[in-house]
């Protein structure tokens, strides 16, 4: 096999496969991105990347940056390949390969943020966008508000010269920018959160009112923190990414793998400009709410539908539960059935459309997105994602049953084991706490629902509490596959009648 080319602007034009076609010596930043993971360097960065190559965007290049230690490593990988990634489309039908060159550097990760405030504070950045998953804004789960109780909150209230956490750098170099007489910056969530926009500038806005008001008052008033929608499914990097990446001949060793989909749906509200991503297939909506309710019900609960019973069963990916003809028919019950209706049509798709589209989005058998991952985190997953959904369907009067075995199954997980025997490793920020719930609940199931931090008043809603007491009851008695045949006759039955 011939040898590897190693990743570098020195090497670009050894490649065979598209490359960036701009003077990437020339570009200037205009963004720092916080989190710099596979879903940003697909996604976004491929947005920015694409409307280079067209030549525009050369003011708007990308500065990585990171808050937590684990960080250093991604920005060490990174900085050795000269900020390039090669991105991998595993279409069903065949695989392609790009190097995306949009971001220019990475900063320092440094405990009292120093680099990121200084480069944030520089007016010739414009755009401050991250991505810290859904769990990292600092909401109280059942309130929904600000969380100041955490102590990293708290850290950064009381020492706002040292924050600890992306928001209190951005506190900070907001002040720095007022202090010197320059203009606010957009603040741009790219997580999958309802409203993430309207929970970023919650979290920033609570957190500098905590040290300065006025400050508070300055950002609210100036700073934009526009809404988005964002969809790329993009799984973790493992040998076989890196495998493929030599493939094409070159050594990357923070590959990125991606299906040929993407989505971003934005609010057009930039306090201090844009690109353009619109003319590279971005779509800027004043109706980003209905996006992304329909991709966070439809995709995001779907996600969750499926990945709790495929990792009791063994399943090791999305797809591969979606070709287990039981957790099939499951999936696609309860999306017809109990999601589709909390969801409306948006310009060019409808419920039912995009039902059918993210079917065949999870079956792609090249997208090697485990079960795990998707799994991770449930207890910031299931509040965000399905149980405003439950909420709704009680709401409507209409059935719970699919969702409340869709919890039941979670509950199941947690408990820790598989039904093979083997041991499910912990997989939540909160794992001893569910564990201990999920144990109780094998004998008395409402032990589970007993959890207010994840489910409020739900446990008092008692068309869903009996739904998931029985359902985690036949769960334990004769296993997940018995019980989703259950409900597949149940749902067969009443179709019928």
């Amino acid at each position: 096999m011939d040898e590897l080319i190693s990743l570098s602007n020195a090497t670009l034009d050894q490649l065979s496969i598209e490359r960036p076609q701009y003077d990437r010596e020339a570009l200037t930043a205009g963004i720092v991105h916080i989190g710099i993971g596979n879903f940003h360097r697909a996604h976004q960065a491929w947005y920015l990347h694409r409307l280079m190559q067209a030549g525009a965007a050369h003011d708007w290049a990308i500065i990585g940056a990171g808050v937590r230690p684990y960080d250093a490593a991604m920005r060490e990988k990174l900085l050795a390949q000269d900020c390039l990634t090669t991105l991998i489309e595993l279409d069903p039908q065949a695989v392609s390969a790009e190097v995306v060159g949009s971001m220019i550097d990475y900063l320092p990760i440094e405990a009292d943020n120093g680099a990121l405030i200084q480069k944030m504070a520089d007016p010739a950045i414009r755009i401050v966008a991250m991505t810290v998953t859904e769990s990292g804004y600092y909401i109280d789960p059942v309130t929904k508000g600000f969380d100041g109780a955490h102590g990293d909150i708290r850290h950064d209230a009381t020492h706002p010269d040292t924050p600890r956490t992306a928001f209190g750098a951005i506190v900070k170099a907001l002040r720095l920018r007022r202090a010197e007489g320059h203009g606010a910056f957009t603040c741009l969530s790219c997580d999958n959160l309802q409203g993430n926009g309207d929970v970023l500038r919650q979290t920033v806005v609570c957190l500098a009112r905590a040290s300065d008001p006025d400050l508070a008052d300055w950002i609210d008033a100036n700073a934009s923190f526009p809404n988005s929608m964002v969809d790329c499914i993009a799984p973790a990097t493992g040998p076989k990414e890196l495998a493929l990446a030599a493939d094409f001949g070159i050594k990357d060793t923070v590959v990125v793998t991606h299906e040929s989909f993407r989505q971003w749906v934005i609010e057009d509200d930039f306090c201090a400009g844009r690109p353009d991503w619109d003319k590279v297939g971005a779509t800027f909506s004043d109706d980003v709410h209905g996006f992304e309710t329909m991709k966070i019900r439809i995709l995001n609960a779907g996600h969750q539908v499926i990945a709790n019973v495929g990792d009791i069963l063994g399943l090791e990916t999305i797809a591969e539960c979606m070709a287990h003809p039981a957790i099939l028919a499951f999936f696609g019950k309860v999306q017809r059935a109990e999601i589709a209706p909390t969801v409306h049509a948006v310009p060019g798709k409808t419920p039912a459309e995009y039902v059918d589209l993210i079917e065949t989005r999870f079956s792609n058998p090249r997208i090697i997105d485990t079960t795990r991952r998707v799994a991770f985190d449930g207890s910031a997953r299931h509040p965000g994602f399905v149980l405003p959904i439950l909420r709704d369907q009680l709401a409507a009067g209409r059935s719970v049953e699919g969702l409340a075995l869709v919890e039941a199954l979670w509950a199941r997980m947690c408990e820790g084991t598989r039904e093979n025997g083997s041991v499910i490793a912990p997989n939540d920020p909160i794992w001893d706490d569910l564990q201990r719930a999920a144990v109780a609940a094998k004998d008395r199931p409402a032990a589970w629902l007993e959890q207010k931090n994840i489910y409020g008043d739900l446990a008092q809603a008692q068309p869903f509490a009996d739904a998931f007491n029985r359902w985690l009851s036949v769960i334990w008695a004769y296993g997940c596959e018995d019980a989703l045949a259950k409900y597949a006759e149940e749902m067969r039955i009443e179709t019928v009648a």
